[in-house]
């Protein structure tokens, strides 16, 4: 008994071992097939480098369109302050009594942040701004009121919830009158949404055009290979062997354009990042450029390899099925 169980175990290791063996050949003919790809395409390197800047040129655009987008919305995300609520105190009014009410503000669940600027302070910082400081020393008295500032909580930010906010706090008896000025922002939030939809159209038409480039890259590669096809049908090759290689040549132009793609990019941002220091400068400010990030970056190679794997596929699984060797 322990014989004919011990034949039993060692028939089940060599089942495990043939299939281990078949999973290892297996993906030993794809890595070669793919290095032999990749060898096909450095035989011709003036076709197949213009092939990679078409591509690489294409995904560019995309990509730096993302990028204008990116940074616009950094720079408007820095306003969120103007959603901000200017609340003008009445002149009767003590400091204690403005004291009270911004403690009261605070307690409002609509708002996150109130800050008091006592009107001392707006007039310095007036006299700094406007440049008219000593225009400003010949007034007999500071004309300026009182204003507290108040931040409504996210959910407030909205423009009709503000607005309602708004129309709240100004019932308050100390309150002379109250500001929103949202309309700018609600302009900027618009045309930003106009900018990214017009980034993801433009984006898919030059995505299906890096598909159609490919997929017609492969189809002048199997034409010229089809007598090379028809022996390999000849002698009995699977289908599977004979579309590895132009799979493999698709997803090399992927990944490559991928490459070329991110390195105009970033050349792209190097040359402008002086510029918009310069202008950020005469607006007494500081902004920098936002290039991609090392996740996008692995997303557009990721995209551009998908693109060529689905360019060739489509190639190949419609062009081959045409060349039989009957037809010689």
């Amino acid at each position: 008994m322990s014989l004919l169980f011990q034949g039993r175990q060692s028939q089940h290791e060599r089942q495990k071992k043939s299939v281990f063996a078949a999973g290892y050949f297996f993906l030993l003919n794809i890595v070669r097939q793919g290095i032999y790809s990749l060898g096909e395409m450095w035989r011709t390197p003036l076709a197949s480098l213009m092939t990679i800047a078409v591509l690489g040129l294409s995904l560019t655009l995309p990509a730096t369109l993302y990028l204008v987008v990116k940074n616009v919305s950094q720079v408007s995300s820095g306003f969120e302050e103007a959603a901000e609520i200017s609340l003008f105190v009445k002149e009767s009014m003590s400091e204690q009594e403005t004291q009270t009410l911004v403690k009261r503000l605070a307690l409002y669940p609509e708002v996150a942040q109130v800050e008091f600027i006592s009107k001392d302070d707006a007039l310095t910082e007036f006299k700094q701004v406007s440049g008219f400081g000593q225009a400003l020393e010949y007034l007999a008295a500071n004309p300026l009121p009182d204003v507290v500032v108040v931040t409504p909580t996210s959910r407030f930010r909205q423009v009709e919830a503000a607005e309602e906010l708004l129309k709240k706090l100004q019932a308050e008896r100390e309150v002379d009158f109250g500001k929103l000025d949202i309309a700018w922002l609600e302009r900027l939030n618009a045309l930003l949404s106009l900018l990214k939809e017009s980034v993801i159209t433009i984006a898919l038409l030059l995505l299906t055009s890096v598909t159609l480039i490919i997929g017609n890259t492969i189809r002048l590669s199997i034409m010229d290979k089809k007598e090379e096809i028809q022996v390999m049908k000849l002698v009995g090759a699977t289908n599977t062997f004979i579309h590895a290689p132009f799979l493999w040549t698709g997803i090399w132009y992927g990944v490559i354009g991928g490459l070329f793609s991110f390195i105009c990019v970033a050349l792209m941002m190097w040359w402008l990042s002086a510029a918009v220091s310069d202008v950020a400068g005469v607006y007494q400010t500081s902004f920098s450029l936002i290039g991609l990030t090392l996740s996008e970056f692995a997303v557009l190679v990721a995209l551009a390899t998908s693109l060529g794997f689905v360019g060739s596929y489509l190639s190949v699984n419609r062009y081959i099925k045409e060349i039989e060797p009957d037809k010689v």
